[in-house]
């Protein structure tokens, strides 16, 4: 076999003479990338990988590659007579590609990154000549330059050297040779050979760089003398970032962009505010002099608060928008790219052109927080897309002050998680602004070109302890011992240009003192800042804005219309081959349109949906198995039996309707759930859903509930109206699929800060959802959605109900006839109703009532005193559930139904007993016998304590 590769190869005259050189170069290429060469050569390739390396007294990197070289020796020196010198002269040629290689691959190792010079690079061989069999004796000889941008086929090999240092090992390092596409490597190395990594900015431009510079330290020192050791979170240490940010928002501008999300947490958020969304320093003031500035609501400290303004660009005026954030750090990542998303819809914009995500982390958290990894894997998912997204991180060095790069992360750097979605990574000295400028323009380009993620490690450090009341030197010697002795970038930035005759002494310091002036004088202080701004970039909140609690709305629907409707969102084209179950599901469905069958829940929440659409408002329902419902009641989205397609009946309703996207996403809690909070808050005419696929599931999201969705509104003064699905009931499936913990809503709950529903019919939730949508009050909507009443044979509606009626927050006792013989109500919530009514059924129990409470929070008192006013003979009153007495509503609210009982004549308020399962550490039972057994006995003791 051997023999027969040297006869091919021997005949092959597009491998011999002047083109080895070029079939070298190939083949450095496939052997990084085997993608990177057409079909053919890769087929040439492989066959070579497929035999057995030659012995060679060379130290080859591979036995393929020595293989290869080899052959070529033996080829060239038979067919073209080549001299041993000629043999060696190629074999340092291909040495001199490898050179090339290991500088795009691992120069950012040995780049000089960390402005204090405390990074302690190990030694990285495959820079070194030797490690390639190259010496000093070589360096005057010319090789050819291979892809190397050098603006010349060939050159001495100290001048391919010195340009290769330049580029990759200077201020700037660079990681993007992990990424697979071709046509991406090839354009970042463009953009940094090309230029050796140090562009002519122009000194125009640079006295710009300088006067942000300037404003980012006069701010820090201001706030220093007029508030020391004061929390701020300051920027000292990392100021570059403030002329980093006003490129990619003015260079953002110029490419038409019309509106930028940002978020980020406490360094530097202060500095942001008012140095590139322009806040009034005056307002800022007033919060470090505590003053209220909110009327309603908790309000929170000044380094949360969000802001919006427009500034002025290249490209026209661009609405920048900072997220609100709590002290959760990355959190607000998925937040900012659901606002994002939000955004991009309400502008068509398909391909992210029109709105860019901007997210700002820390160093150790950025490491340290899965969600940093949640939110780099949703970013090219077609639910959470949004044209790839800059990522900024202002890396201290130290995390927060006690950690220590070998506790903080067990990679090289905080920014490898990146690598997951092959981001380029460009890492930058902090005190280099011209350095930190061409970074930001090349990551701002690259995410315009390629609609991917891209990663800025500015490397810097904090001047300050986390905080500054805190002293880092405590744990923190060695750093802090430098860091008291080094210059500010500024200094170093100033130093620099006078020496470059760019700016004077006296014009360095004329900067600096005016800012100090603007400042002292409450002047608006950011770059470009609109007075009059373009509200039509806003979004429109207007009419959502000042409403009172109610639980009521206009929810009817006309009839004929609602059949035409239920009628339509049943058809499916002739194209589409439908699954068995599938289509009896929709041949039921177009049943219960013409009334010859009861409606289901999966038909009246699908209605609930087409009627919206017909409304004008779209929807958005995302989870982890919404397409068909984890239950497979829903089958909104149809798979296509001959050929994989989907066909979504609801995108289909009408020409020009609104978008209905619904979309199964990946596994994630936390990250989802954070983008539908931050789509929600960004489309307040849009119904916005997320589904779990258990509802214990939302406990992986457990902060996004905390911080974002139950205290948003009195943090912040943020309106949400998000809506999610929880199923809950306890089927006997064991502690982690029965409860969506209740209990842990209701204890959020105040202020009318959100609703908390159980509803039991199909009816009451096609008008529950509705509701949340032509009620024009936006709150947080929690529903405990069902798992076995999606196809109770009780738990049905008619389409009557769904015209005329609407949501109610109690519903009566429904099987009881004469209100004068009940003794004993029974309240409830959710699945537990139809286990009583059955076993009162079986137990001609006509003396016991059962009320529905299907609005949890806000409680609704008058409803429920108003429903149990005709019982006048009633001796006791019970509150059963499925939960465990530790869970579930009871002790969130029993002090309100107790209030409810004694509204009663007899004032039972002190009676009111319970009924449900006993205290228990899990949710529910494990074992089916068990589960069976405290079902049975909580709903005996309903009746009977």
């Amino acid at each position: 076999m051997q023999q027969g590769i040297m006869e091919l190869m021997w005949r092959s005259s597009h491998v011999t003479g002047s083109n080895v050189h070029y079939v070298e170069a190939l083949y450095e290429q496939y052997l990084d990338d085997p993608s990177a060469v057409t079909d053919e050569w890769r087929d040439y390739f492989d066959e070579l990988s497929r035999q057995e390396g030659a012995p060679s007294d060379e130290t080859p990197l591979s036995p393929i590659r020595d293989q290869f070289y080899q052959l070529g020796r033996e080829r060239r020196t038979a067919v073209a007579g080549s001299t041993p010198v000629d043999s060696e002269e190629s074999r340092k040629q291909v040495k001199v590609l490898q050179l090339i290689n290991a500088y795009r691959f691992r120069g950012h190792q040995k780049a000089d990154i960390d402005p204090l010079g405390l990074r302690d690079p190990k030694p990285v061989p495959d820079l070194d000549l030797a490690f390639h069999q190259l010496s000093k004796a070589d360096l005057d000889t010319e090789f050819q330059t291979g892809s190397f941008f050098l603006g010349k086929d060939q050159a001495p090999l100290k001048e391919i050297v010195d340009a290769l240092d330049r580029t990759y090992c200077r201020s700037i390092g660079c990681e993007f040779m992990h990424i697979v596409d071709t046509e991406e490597k090839r354009w970042l190395q463009q953009r940094f050979e090309s230029v050796r990594s140090a562009p002519d900015h122009g000194d125009d431009r640079r006295k710009q760089l300088f006067e942000r510079l300037s404003a980012a330290e006069g701010l820090e020192s201001y706030l220093a003398s007029k508030y020391p050791g004061t929390k701020r979170f300051g920027l000292e240490g990392g100021e570059t970032f403030i002329p980093m940010m006003d490129e990619l928002i003015q260079r953002a501008g110029s490419y038409g962009t019309k509106e930028v999300v940002i978020g980020m947490a406490h360094r530097g958020r202060l500095n942001v505010l008012v140095n590139i969304l322009g806040k009034n320093p005056g307002e800022l003031i007033d919060e470090f002099d505590g003053k209220k500035l909110i009327e309603r609501g908790s309000g929170d400290v000044k380094y949360h608060q969000g802001f919006s303004s427009n500034v002025m660009t290249p490209g026209g005026e661009v609405h920048l928008a900072m997220s609100f954030n709590p002290s959760h750090l990355e959190i607000v990542a998925p937040v900012v790219e659901g606002s994002v998303r939000a955004r991009q819809d309400r502008r068509d914009d398909v391909d992210g052109g029109k709105v860019l995500p901007i997210n700002v982390h820390g160093d150790a958290a950025f490491a340290g927080q899965g969600v940093v990894m949640e939110t780099f894997q949703m970013s090219q998912t077609r639910a959470y897309k949004t044209g790839g997204t800059v990522h900024i991180v202002i890396n201290n060095q130290v995390g927060f002050t006690t950690s220590h790069p070998e506790d903080a992360r067990s990679t090289e750097y905080c920014t490898d998680i990146a690598k997951m979605v092959q981001a380029p990574i460009l890492h930058v000295n902090g005190d280099d602004p011209d350095a930190v400028l061409h970074v930001t323009q090349v990551a701002l380009d690259y995410r315009q070109q390629f609609k991917k993620d891209v990663v800025i490690d500015l490397v810097c450090y904090r001047r300050r302890g986390h905080n500054e009341a805190d002293e880092p030197s405590g744990t923190q010697p060695m750093m802090y011992r430098k860091i008291k002795d080094h210059p500010s970038s500024r200094a170093i930035y100033a130093e620099r240009l006078v020496k470059q005759g760019v700016l004077s002494e006296d014009e360095a310091k004329a900067v600096v003192e005016k800012y100090r002036d603007d400042l002292v004088a409450g002047n608006h202080v950011a770059n470009a800042l609109v007075q009059e701004p373009n509200t039509s970039l806003f979004v429109d909140w207007k009419p959502y804005l000042g409403h009172e609690w109610t639980g009521h709305a206009d929810t009817t629907f006309d009839m004929k219309r609602l059949k035409q409707l239920a009628a339509k969102m049943c058809e499916i084209p002739d194209g589409v081959k439908v699954q068995r179950q599938v289509a009896k599901i929709y041949d039921d469905r177009r049943k219960m349109q013409g009334g010859g069958l009861a409606m289901n829940w999966g038909f009246a929440e699908t209605l609930a949906y087409a009627t919206l659409l017909e409304q004008g408002h779209p929807i958005r329902l995302t989870g982890q198995d919404v397409g068909r419902g984890t239950f497979s009641h829903r089958h909104a989205v149809i798979h296509n039996q001959a050929d994989g397609s989907t066909y979504v009946p609801l995108q289909h309703m009408a020409d020009g309707q609104p978008r209905f996207t619904i979309h199964d996403s990946f596994l994630s809690e936390e990250a989802v759930l954070a983008f539908e909070y931050g789509y929600s808050t960004t489309m307040p005419n849009a119904l916005v859903i997320w589904e779990a696929q258990f509802g214990d599931f939302f406990n992986g999201a457990q902060v996004v509930v905390d911080q974002f969705i139950s205290s948003g509104e009195t943090k912040w003064g943020r309106l949400c109206g998000l809506t999610m699905l929880l199923p809950h009931g306890f089927e006997g499936q064991g502690p982690e699929h029965s409860s969506a913990r209740l209990e842990r809503f209701l204890q959020l709950c105040a202020e009318h800060n959100m609703q908390v529903c159980v509803p039991t019919t199909p009816a009451q939730i096609y008008h529950l959802l509705r509701r949340q949508v032509i009620r024009p009050l936006r709150k947080p909507l929690v529903v405990m959605s069902p798992k076995s009443l999606l196809r109770h044979k009780e738990a049905t509606s008619s389409l009557e109900d769904l015209a005329n009626g609407s949501f109610n927050m109690v519903l009566p006792d429904q099987g009881q006839r004469d209100a004068s013989k009940v003794e004993r109500i029974i309240m409830c919530s959710g699945k537990v109703y139809y286990d009583l009514a059955n076993w009162r059924e079986e137990n001609l129990r006509d003396d016991v009532a059962i009320v529905r409470v299907e609005q949890l929070y806000p409680f609704p008192k008058e409803e429920l005193i108003e429903t149990l006013k005709d019982y006048s003979g009633v001796t006791d009153i019970v509150w059963c559930q499925e939960e465990p007495l530790n869970q579930g509503a009871w002790y969130s609210m029993q002090h309100n139904l107790r209030i409810v009982a004694d509204s009663l004549k007899d004032g039972l308020g002190g009676q009111l007993k319970f009924a449900g399962r006993p205290a228990s550490a899990a949710p529910a039972a494990g074992y089916m016998s068990v589960h069976t057994e405290q079902q049975r006995q909580l709903v005996e003791d309903a009746f009977n304590l």
